[in-house]
């Protein structure tokens, strides 16, 4: 039994991902950054901050909120990709919604003076939140052009590969 390939849609990655163990594991890999994070600034990150030079104090409230504004961007994108998942927003909402999130302008920065006597603990935090940031980037660009790609036109070669993919799933039921 064959399907037309007008019947036959294309996989949507971003409907698999935003509903799978892995980013269900970002997703809390990311809250929990946030947590650890707002747990060390609140707590033994001030007494790390304190016996710091002059130097090194500037360059721990500049890193310090490099890291927070990191952090928020970085839930907020979990945040909205986890409510499309669970379909509380449509594509179209979230469009609206996303241009508030900025993923491009949140890397390392310029290297400062008297961070080298940055406390490790902080170091560790921002390290972390550099390593989600990069994967978070790489999801989100291969989630662009998904949604991109749903909606341009129809290629014939992903037409033949849906056609492909309906007569496997025939030929398995």
């Amino acid at each position: 039994m064959q399907s037309s390939s007008s019947n036959v849609s294309t996989v949507n990655f971003f409907a698999k991902f935003t509903s799978s163990e892995q980013f269900e594991k970002v997703f809390k890999e990311g809250m929990s950054l946030v947590e650890e994070t707002a747990n060390y600034l609140d707590g033994p990150g001030r007494l790390d901050a304190r016996a710091l030079d002059r130097h090194g104090a500037i360059a721990y409230a500049t890193e310090s909120m490099r890291l927070t504004t990191r952090l928020m961007q970085l839930a907020s994108w979990l945040l909205l990709q986890r409510a499309i998942g669970a379909g509380e927003l449509t594509q179209a909402d979230a469009s609206k919604e996303s241009h508030r999130i900025s993923l491009g302008d949140i890397g390392k920065g310029h290297d400062l003076a008297g961070s080298e006597n940055l406390p490790e603990d902080l170091m560790a935090l921002i390290n972390r939140s550099l390593a989600l940031h990069g994967r978070i980037y790489k999801l989100d660009r291969m989630l662009t052009a998904q949604t991109s790609e749903d909606e341009a036109a129809p290629s014939p070669v992903n037409e033949q590969l849906d056609h492909l993919a309906s007569m496997l799933k025939v030929s398995r039921g």
